[in-house]
C-alpha cells in the first residue's frame, strides 16, 4: 500500500492554488459581496438596534397576533423576548437576529428560484443533487477556512457559511413542491389559455407554498444551529457568549445563552409555521 500513499493526488495544492488565483485576480468580486452583505447586515441591525427593546417587543408580540389571531402565541412572544431582555442578551439577540435573517434572505432569493429550475428541469437537479449533499455534509470547518481568506473575519464570512448550511433545504423543498404540482392542474392552466410564466405564478408556486414555507422555517434552524460556528469567523452575537461559557466552563452563561437561542428558535418557528387546516 505504500505506492499508493507515496503517489497521492495533490488535491491540497489544487484547492490551495485554485483560491490564491481568486485572491490575487477576483478580489475586487468578493469585495462586492462582502459589501453588500454587510450593508445588509447593518440595515437589519439598525432595524433592531435603534428602536428601545420595548418598542420592539411590542411590534413583535403585534406582530405576532396578526399573523396568528391567537393571543396565546403574542403572550408566549412576549414572555420569551422580555426574558432575553432580563437575561442582558438583548444587543446579542439582534446580532444573532439579524446574522439569522440575512442567511434566510439570501437562502430564499437564490434556493426558491434554483428550486423551480430543478423542478422544470430534472437533469439540471440530478446534476446538482451531489453539490447538495456535498454542502450540507462536509465539515463546516472546512469551508470556513476560504471564506476567511476571501472574506476576513467578521459577520460576512459567518453568514457565507451559513447559507452554504443551509441552502440546500429551500432548494429541495422548492423543487418537491413545484414537481409534485398534480398534472390536472397544469392541464386545466393550459386549457384556460395559460402560458407558462402564468402556470409558474399561479398554479405550480402557490401550489408549493406549504413547502417553500417550510423551507423557509428549516433557513431559519438550520441558521440558528450555526451561530457558534459563526462566532469562530468573528461573528458577533450569541455564539459569543457560548464560547466564552465553554471555553471557561461557565454552566450559568452557557445555560442562560442556551435558552435566548431556544426561545428565539421557537419564536421563528412559529411566526412561519402553517398551522393544520390552511390557517395562519
Amino acid at each position: 500500500m505504500d505506492w499508493l500513499t507515496e503517489n497521492k493526488l495533490p488535491i491540497g495544492p489544487w484547492a490551495k492554488a485554485f483560491f490564491d488565483w481568486l485572491t490575487d485576480n477576483a478580489a475586487w468580486v468578493f469585495d462586492g459581496i462582502s459589501i453588500f452583505l454587510e450593508t445588509l447586515i447593518d440595515g437589519i441591525l439598525w432595524l433592531l438596534q435603534t428602536p428601545p427593546p420595548l418598542v420592539i417587543v411590542v411590534l413583535a408580540v403585534a406582530l405576532g397576533y396578526a399573523v396568528h389571531r391567537k393571543i396565546a402565541f403574542a403572550l408566549f412572544v412576549a414572555i420569551a423576548l422580555l426574558l432575553i431582555i432580563n437575561q442582558g442578551y438583548w444587543e446579542e439577540t439582534t446580532e444573532t437576529l439579524a446574522l439569522v435573517v440575512a442567511a434566510a434572505v439570501v437562502c430564499m432569493v437564490v434556493g426558491v428560484p434554483v428550486g423551480v429550475m430543478g423542478a422544470h428541469n430534472p437533469r439540471f437537479y440530478a446534476a446538482m443533487r451531489p453539490v447538495l449533499d456535498l454542502m450540507q455534509t462536509i465539515p463546516t470547518f472546512v469551508y470556513l477556512i476560504p471564506a476567511l481568506i476571501l472574506f476576513g473575519l467578521g459577520m460576512v464570512p459567518g453568514l457565507i457559511a451559513t447559507v452554504i448550511f443551509a441552502i440546500p433545504a429551500p432548494i429541495r423543498l422548492t423543487q418537491l413542491g413545484v414537481s409534485s404540482t398534480p398534472k390536472s392542474l397544469l392541464e386545466a392552466g393550459e386549457a384556460f389559455g395559460a402560458t407558462k410564466s402564468q402556470l409558474l405564478w399561479k398554479v405550480e408556486l402557490p401550489y408549493a407554498l406549504p413547502q417553500i414555507m417550510a423551507g423557509l422555517t428549516q433557513t431559519i434552524m438550520l441558521s440558528l444551529s450555526m451561530v457558534v460556528i459563526a462566532a469562530l469567523v468573528g461573528a458577533d452575537g450569541l455564539g459569543v457568549p457560548t464560547l466564552r461559557a465553554l471555553n471557561t466552563v461557565n454552566i450559568a452563561q452557557g445555560f442562560e445563552v442556551g435558552v435566548c437561542i431556544v426561545l428565539i428558535a421557537i419564536v421563528l418557528d412559529r411566526f412561519f409555521r402553517k398551522e393544520e387546516g390552511g390557517k395562519r
